[in-house]
């Protein structure tokens, strides 16, 4: 085979991979659609009625020239004409960005939900509403709502775009919420025209995300099959720098990483003039942390923690000290410490970053408390409402919709009560502050972009810790405004968010509250006391080498050059 024709077959593997995705996808979701509108319009035995029309008729006797209007341009937004040039516009930006994924998000997106929309509108045939229609006769029937669709995923996925951009300004969070605020004005303008019943715009709603998450999630499996390096007979040539730096060994989780990920992450050291690396699965026991130990004892000096946090940390823990260097390889749910650190989600484009990339010490952070035994986090660790939603997020939710999970649970307790906590920083003076949550971090920005601790810092020697304490509709709408967008407009003990920092924060609720320490529920309890362990880890991080820095407590920090031997790999399942 020639190189051509092996370049050729790299190219269209993943290719082939992402049009199965999507092909499969949406012969389900054609079907799920198709089923829920037969159920709506012809219920068997006529045992449910939606009782839609009611709010139809409502809306348009409650016309004005107003709303007529605005209306009439909120519609257009999602007019096919409309729809195809800001995609094509989009898209463009994009690829000019050299960000073909994000185009190809947008396309496929809106190409999916728009074939899904016709075949459901043709098998289900619903008429509209029987009120006046301000948009006149449309050659498609009412269910789904194809406007309604075509917003959502296209102004879904530029909000998804926005997110995702580099930079980590809080313009990213407010072109997401105006984007994604499009298809509800859509779905509202929709409902006030007489053109769809309610369910039609929910129909819409669903049809647009689900092709949103259809196209993006089959370009990350496309994504991880391109991550393959050249065929055997071709291996790239190792760095000019020769940073192979010793044996290399990748600690796994063998619930989340499967044979097929593991070939992958191995071809992509490989691909790095490393020889094959050692496979050692952690135990669910310690996450991982004997392996590490063993990796470490047997002379890796790479380290590769493969899974989620749980795994992340504790590798972490293990390599504290030591002369090792992590590498994080994202598998998991959340994934903090790569998101913070800037590596790819994708775990084998993590792990290219990390093999390519300079080295970074970090702190961590030392966990004691009541009938907790001491233990290490390398994100972050809290008690009250956050604990509580990861101790009841069950873990198939979690494997099924991601971190996306999270959110479920947080549904359920909102409504949480207040709790007393009393606060100690650095052996200061302790105040008392009645909250739904505290949480101290190293790093400081969660999925989705929500900035909890906007100062945190993961190498300047320091804890942050964010007191969220807020009373009424208010104040939760002024703490996710602070939260979403890192702003910190108000301070002290009334203030819906408070922010502290220090080297040993301590916390002590007045009962029993629930815990969690990167994620993992650690059991309730009153204290929780956190200390920072400077500059405790070595970390592969993307990009250039970093100039000198001088952290927290004075110390100068350099990057450590790697070491110039190799020794031989050997391979443990």
């Amino acid at each position: 085979m020639t190189r051509t024709q092996e370049r050729s077959a790299r190219i269209g593997a993943p290719a082939r991979t992402v049009a199965g995705v999507v092909a499969c996808s949406a012969a389900v979701q054609t079907g799920v659609l198709v089923v829920a509108g037969l159920v709506i319009t012809h219920p068997p035995g006529g045992w449910w009625d939606p009782g839609e029309r009611g709010v139809v008729a409502w809306l348009a006797a409650h016309r004005s020239p107003a709303l007529t209007t605005a209306s009439a341009w909120l519609s257009t937004l999602a007019f096919t004409p409309a729809i195809v040039a800001v995609t094509a516009v989009a898209a463009a930006v994009v690829l000019i960005l050299r960000q073909w994924r994000g185009a190809a998000l947008l396309a496929g997106a809106v190409a999916l939900q728009a074939t899904v929309f016709v075949t459901a509108a043709h098998l289900v045939d619903r008429s509209r509403p029987e009120v006046l229609r301000l948009d006149g006769a449309l050659p498609t029937s009412s269910f789904p709502s194809g406007h309604v669709g075509a917003a959502t995923a296209l102004y879904g996925g530029l909000g998804l775009l926005a997110l995702r951009a580099a930079g980590g300004g809080r313009w990213r969070v407010v072109v997401c919420a105006v984007a994604w605020t499009v298809p509800l004005l859509v779905a509202a303008s929709r409902l006030y025209r007489g053109m769809h019943h309610p369910t039609d715009v929910v129909a819409g709603a669903v049809n647009g995300a689900a092709a949103l998450w259809v196209v993006s999630r089959a370009l990350s499996a496309g994504e991880r099959r391109s991550a393959v390096p050249d065929a055997p007979g071709h291996r790239s040539a190792p760095p000019a720098d020769d940073r192979a730096g010793g044996p290399v060994a990748l600690v796994y989780n063998p619930v989340g990483v499967d044979d097929a990920l593991l070939d992958q992450l191995a071809a992509a050291v490989t691909a790095h003039g490393h020889l094959p690396p050692r496979l050692l699965p952690g135990s669910a026991q310690d996450s991982g942390r004997a392996a590490a130990a063993r990796a470490v004892a047997d002379g890796a000096r790479l380290v590769g923690a493969c899974g989620g946090d749980g795994t992340v940390t504790a590798c972490a823990d293990a390599l504290a000290g030591t002369d090792a260097t992590l590498l994080v390889v994202p598998c998991g749910t959340g994934n903090l410490l790569a998101r913070n650190l800037g590596l790819p989600t994708d775990p084998a484009g993590a792990l290219t970053a990390g093999l390519g990339g300079p080295d970074r010490r970090i702190d961590l952070i030392r966990v004691e408390g009541d009938g907790l035994t001491a233990r290490t986090a390398a994100t972050m660790a809290g008690t009250g409402l956050d604990a509580a939603v990861m101790g009841s997020t069950r873990q198939g939710l979690k494997r099924r919709l991601g971190w996306p999970a999270y959110l479920l649970g947080a549904v359920r307790h909102l409504t949480d009560r207040h709790f007393a906590l009393t606060v100690s920083v650095d052996g200061g003076t302790p105040v008392r502050r009645h909250v739904r949550m505290a949480v101290v971090g190293n790093v400081g920005t969660l999925q989705g972009g929500v900035r909890l601790l906007p100062d945190a810092v993961p190498d300047d020697g320091l804890l942050d810790l964010v007191l969220v304490q807020p009373h009424g509709l208010r104040g939760w709408a002024a703490a996710a405004r602070s939260l979403l967008t890192g702003a910190r407009r108000d301070a002290g003990p009334t203030a819906p968010v408070e922010h502290l920092r220090g080297r040993r924060i301590e916390l002590t609720a007045d009962r029993p509250r629930p815990r969690e320490c990167d994620g993992d529920p650690v059991g309730d309890g009153r204290v929780l006391a956190l200390t920072v362990r400077p500059a405790a880890l070595t970390v592969r991080v993307p990009g250039p080498a970093p100039h000198a820095t001088e952290n927290a407590g004075g110390a100068q920090e350099t990057t450590r050059a790697p070491a110039d031997h190799r020794s031989s790999r050997t391979e443990e399942h």
